[in-house]
């Protein structure tokens, strides 16, 4: 079975249409089989006035699906989870945790002490931990922790779990969706720690469907070398995937690489941005 059919609105985003306000961030509203899912929250309240602005009551969400516990992704999951007073929020356990990234100095990245304050204090019947597959509803399911089996991908950057650096983050929370329509699968990503290939694979693997009609978010291809983008470039040719959205974290470079070589239609998100099939 598939679902009906499948619209989805950028509230967050890098980049923003007139009006809207953009900032380093995501979070996708997506409405498909009767349900209404915010996925990922944005960084800060530029999501909550963008959605004000395109006219979505996010009190009307019935799921909240975090990606992963980035501060970018999970900025607004108080405000969001007060005003949704029935929605299930679903994400991974390590997704509490602190984290942090490494450059020059340590710089926290994990979730605000606010997002985790809601998860926390959330009745546990509207707290759902996702460690598995998890169907949503029918024909829409959550990947899961998406098993890492190229040799070319990598979680993006010097990602750690404490300040010293002595204990990497794989990231093992990242988790996207996917949703399956008559014409193949839209899978949305929230920074695609995974890899945007490995997460593909398990998502045909899980679903049975092996056409992906278009792939939505952020693919974190930012520092991405040429040797991984020509791998990337070449796994997605294989899927035959019809419609690119890059959004977030993908890189204006890897962007650009997309649309040169790509036989898909390679259009970069934007908040504000509408997609349905």
């Amino acid at each position: 079975m598939h679902a009906n059919g499948i619209a989805v609105t950028l509230l967050s985003d890098n980049r923003a249409a007139y009006g809207l306000e953009a900032e380093h961030g995501l979070s996708l509203w997506i409405e498909t089989a009767g349900h209404k899912i915010l996925f990922d929250t944005g960084r800060g309240e530029a999501m909550l006035r963008n959605a004000e602005a395109l006219g979505i009551d996010l009190g009307l969400a019935d799921c909240v699906v975090l990606s992963h516990g980035h501060y970018d992704h999970t900025g607004n999951v108080s405000a969001v989870l007060g005003r949704a007073g029935h929605a299930r929020l679903f994400l991974h356990p390590h997704a509490v945790q602190s984290r942090f990234s490494i450059h020059d100095a340590p710089k926290p990245i994990g979730m605000p002490k606010t997002s985790e304050e809601a998860i926390r204090s959330l009745p546990e019947e509207r707290r759902c931990w996702v460690s598995t597959p998890w169907a949503l509803a029918e024909g829409v399911m959550l990947t899961g922790p998406v098993p890492r089996l190229t040799a070319y991908e990598d979680t993006g950057g010097p990602f750690f779990l404490d300040e010293a650096g002595k204990h990497a983050d794989a990231i093992a929370d990242d988790l996207s969706i996917w949703v399956r329509t008559g014409a193949g699968l839209v899978v949305c990503l929230g920074c695609c720690h995974a890899g945007i290939i490995n997460t593909l694979r398990y998502a045909v693997e899980i679903s049975g469907e092996p056409r992906i009609l278009a792939v939505i978010g952020g693919m974190h291809l930012l520092h991405a070398i040429q040797a991984r983008l020509d791998r990337t470039v070449e796994a997605l040719q294989a899927y035959d995937v019809s419609y690119l959205y890059p959004c977030h974290c993908t890189g204006e470079g890897a962007v650009s690489d997309l649309r040169q070589r790509l036989r898909a239609s390679v259009q970069p998100g934007f908040a504000g941005m509408k997609i349905s099939f």
